[in-house]
């Protein structure tokens, strides 16, 4: 190379060899070629499936922030189940009521029963939040009786609960009384009929034997 060689002719020579004019060119030129603002469909398209959790045939009664503790019998300890929602399911169609409690994120069930009418709710020693019963739970997918702590936000909170509840507990009984009645009722219908059908089986075997009976001579 001569010494009479332009500075700029030199220096884009010396970029051209360490490649950085070449690449520094394709990149503008690849984000030119790239940058076309056509929309590509995508080559799998997924449809929206519908998630039931077995609420929606059910009025919420109670819907509160708490957490919730179950009693470990071997350890002898209290164990948190977790924090989330607490809520007093009523179905529509049954009128059955459920206490459902929910882990907040994860949605994992922590507490499923029944209200009980017969469930006494104990205010936890030390604390005027809290509530403590026992229950027949379902939450782990197999029944099993447990020893619940939960405690609310507030004491208002902690009072309120308690009133659905106990509320939810009378409207229990009284379903029981008619579901118990309507047992009494179709026990006693199935006994009638019972009765009706012997009734009709003898007369038939009576009538039966007469009509096999022997006519007697005349004398």
């Amino acid at each position: 190379m001569s010494g009479n060689e332009d500075p700029a002719t030199l220096h884009k020579a010396t970029a051209f060899v360490n490649g950085s004019e070449d690449c520094e060119g394709t990149d503008k030129g690849a984000a030119e070629e790239e940058d076309t603002g056509a929309q590509i469909a995508p080559i799998v398209k997924l449809e929206e499936v519908p998630v039931t959790t077995g609420e929606e045939s059910e009025e919420a009664l109670l819907d509160m922030k708490a957490k919730l503790y179950r009693f470990d019998k071997e350890g002898k300890q209290w164990k948190e189940r977790g924090v989330g929602q607490v809520r007093l399911l009523k179905h529509k169609e049954t009128g059955k009521i459920r206490l459902l409690m929910r882990q907040n994120k994860t949605l994992k069930i922590c507490a499923n029963h029944l209200v009980r009418p017969l469930t006494v709710l104990q205010e936890h020693a030390g604390s005027d939040k809290s509530w403590v019963w026992h229950a027949t739970d379902f939450s782990d997918g197999e029944v099993k009786e447990e020893l619940f702590c939960i405690r609310l936000g507030s004491i208002e909170n902690a009072q309120k609960f308690k009133a659905v509840f106990e509320e939810a507990q009378e409207d229990m009984a009284v379903k029981s009384d008619a579901d118990g009645e309507a047992a009494d009722l179709a026990a006693k219908a199935l006994e009638n009929l019972k009765v009706e059908e012997n009734k009709t089986e003898v007369e038939e075997e009576n009538k039966t034997e007469v009509e096999n009976a022997p006519v007697p001579e005349g004398k």
